[in-house]
């Protein structure tokens, strides 16, 4: 009987384990799947340098790292939604300031449209479900 009841705490421990890190993985992939748009949009305000960008991401407790972010900035500028400009720096090499091509406007503005619309409905649904919960209609 011991047997079974430690087998089933330990069964039981492993799913948690596992639950817990499906939950950070999929908390990762929506992680990801915004960084784009927050990113487009720190870069809407003025030219940034690519600190400035994990700077403000930190600000709103996004924490990216530079492995991160380079490649990201890179294709953004392949595929025409960045400009960029080299600029001599006081304090070591020239430095790369990012800004917003035409195309890079609309996509900001069409990834901030399908964002606003995405968290309404999504909100919708978490908070329908946590009134049922509570019981509350």
């Amino acid at each position: 009987m011991y047997c079974m009841v430690l087998y089933f705490a330990l069964y039981l421990q492993s799913e948690t384990k596992i639950n817990v890190m499906k939950s950070e993985k999929t908390t990762v992939q929506m992680r990801r799947g915004v960084l784009e748009l927050c990113v487009l949009s720190i870069i809407s305000d003025k030219e940034v340098y690519t600190s400035d960008i994990i700077e403000a991401m930190k600000d709103a407790e996004l924490i990216v790292v530079e492995g991160t972010v380079y490649p990201l900035l890179s294709r953004l500028k392949k595929e025409g939604i960045l400009n960029y400009k080299w600029e001599e720096s006081t304090s070591g090499p020239p430095r790369k300031y990012y800004s917003l091509s035409d195309e890079g406007k609309e996509m900001l503005n069409r990834l901030t449209q399908t964002w606003t619309e995405l968290t309404n409905s999504v909100t919708k649904l978490v908070k329908k479900q946590s009134n049922e919960k509570d019981g509350k209609y």
